[in-house]
């Protein structure tokens, strides 16, 4: 090994490498770089200084499928044809993935924990790393296992003549919350089954969802507090591990001719617009990501940007660093024109997606956020939402009634932005065409007709397991 690391510092590339860190259901604002109360990130924050971090990144595509989709391809979702995270078929043939890229330009490419999906189209090696977590099976190391499964990887690229690029998809931020010791009470003292806390009665109410909790929240919680905190603690314990690879990447040699970058799939709803513990609904808890990235070369130190950027500018500037020149067509620009303050922003307002568990779409601007049902969902959420996103940033205060000229305004916006981008590519708005998004073939392509049926059909969770738990635990 003490050989390997040594040949593999000593070579001399002519392309750097590139390490993607793409970290699924993070909420930026739950990182201390990012301003968090909790020092949730220490190691990622040092890591932060030693490059440029972007205080305004979204993900306007919700949720895996498309968001790595846009992330991968620097293409918006007419130009991936994905929205739904249970996308049927191959992505947008013509949209070429980052790996297939790099790939055709010599790099070895490696995906670790992101398989048979659409949008990990490319790549030459796949590698697996277990261990989601229950109550039956206990708490995950996830980094870790997935830390057991990169590091001698990382040493056999490393040990290659060629360059690579090293994809990481690390699932600790993704439920269920269950960070090993001690990092399950890092940011909890209290009771979290406080009989007198009433907190997590409408969670536990919520019955699509309600099994699956049960599966792996503690028996009779009452706390939602807990939950925030095991968030939390799954976080700091990702960042420790992510920080063995930062460690790897030194002790290899090759830390400094390597581009890495940190980002997020999308965010993640805690206690927030009863989407309880999961990343469905299009409000910024969801949209926002973190993203950083790092090579001295090319990418200054301790810089803060805080211009507005999306998923799809990843790739365009990711091959920019590269030197690596495409013709493809690409909706994403180069962040380093925001780096260097050639652009104060890139799109100010924008169309955003969701096909999770509700399929609907909306406007951003800095002022304002519309969204607008496509079909009723399971949470009997009125069908036109509008936020102040100034007075208002929770959005918590729905103005579509008060506001209806506001209401009229984003719509013809957003629908003349569509009928751009489908003149654009030839091709119906996938969030229109998308068939069984839900996974339900017995609704189809109908759609649902009433709250009621999106209520009663959309389940997660195994009922007679939860039951069984919940037998074993009494």
């Amino acid at each position: 090994m003490a050989t390997s690391k040594k040949t593999a510092g000593s070579r001399k590339r002519k392309q750097p490498n590139l390490l993607l860190i793409g970290i699924d259901s993070l909420l930026a604002t739950h990182m201390s770089c990012y301003g968090y109360h909790r020092q949730t990130t220490p190691h990622i924050d040092r890591f932060a200084k030693g490059g440029t971090l972007f205080e305004n990144t979204f993900c306007p595509h919700v949720p895996t499928t498309p968001g790595y989709g846009s992330m991968l391809t620097g293409r918006d979702c007419f130009g991936t044809n994905c929205v739904a995270l249970r996308h049927r078929g191959p992505m947008n043939e013509e949209a070429k993935t980052l790996a297939e890229v790099l790939g055709e330009e010599g790099y070895n490419t490696t995906s670790v924990g992101f398989q048979g999906n659409p949008a990990a189209r490319g790549f030459q090696n796949y590698l697996h790393f277990g261990g989601w977590g229950s109550k039956a099976e206990g708490r995950s190391p996830k980094a870790q296992n997935l830390n057991n499964v990169t590091l001698p990887e990382l040493a056999r690229l490393a040990d290659e003549d060629e360059p690579f690029f090293l994809f990481l998809r690390h699932m600790d931020p993704h439920s269920p919350y269950l960070p090993p010791e001690p990092y399950e009470r890092m940011f909890y003292h209290g009771d979290e089954c406080d009989a007198d806390n009433p907190s997590m009665d409408p969670v536990m109410e919520f019955r699509p969802f309600r099994d699956y909790f049960l599966s792996w929240m503690p028996d009779g919680i009452t706390d939602k507090d807990y939950v925030v905190a095991q968030y939390d603690g799954a976080i700091a314990y990702m960042d420790a591990c992510i920080q063995s690879i930062f460690t790897e990447l030194e002790s290899l040699g090759i830390l400094e001719e390597t581009i890495v970058v940190i980002n997020a799939d999308h965010g993640e709803t805690l206690y927030d617009h009863e989407c309880w513990f999961d990343h469905h609904g299009i409000y910024d808890v969801t949209l926002r990501v973190p993203l950083i990235i790092r090579y001295p070369k090319k990418v200054p130190a301790g810089r803060r940007v805080k211009g507005f950027n999306q998923h799809k500018d990843l790739m365009p500037t990711l091959l920019k660093l590269l030197s690596i020149k495409t013709d493809m067509p690409f909706e994403g620009r180069d962040l380093m024109d925001l780096v260097k303050g050639k652009k104060e922003n890139f799109d100010t307002e924008f169309y955003i997606t969701e096909c999770t568990w509700m399929r609907k779409h909306g406007w951003r601007t800095p002022e304002w956020k519309l969204i607008r049902a496509l079909e009723p969902d399971f949470h009997f959420k009125p069908p036109v939402e509008l936020y102040n996103l100034l007075a208002d940033p929770d959005e918590n205060n729905n103005l579509a009634d008060k506001e209806p000229e506001v209401v009229a305004y984003l719509t013809k916006r957003m629908e003349d932005f569509i009928a751009k981008r489908e003149k654009e590519e030839g091709r119906t708005n996938p969030m229109l065409t998308q068939g069984a998004w839900h996974g339900h073939d017995e609704i189809g392509e109908r759609g649902f007709k009433s709250s009621q049926e999106a209520y009663d059909t959309m389940h997660i969770g195994d009922p007679e397991q939860a039951a069984k738990l919940q037998a074993r635990a009494r």
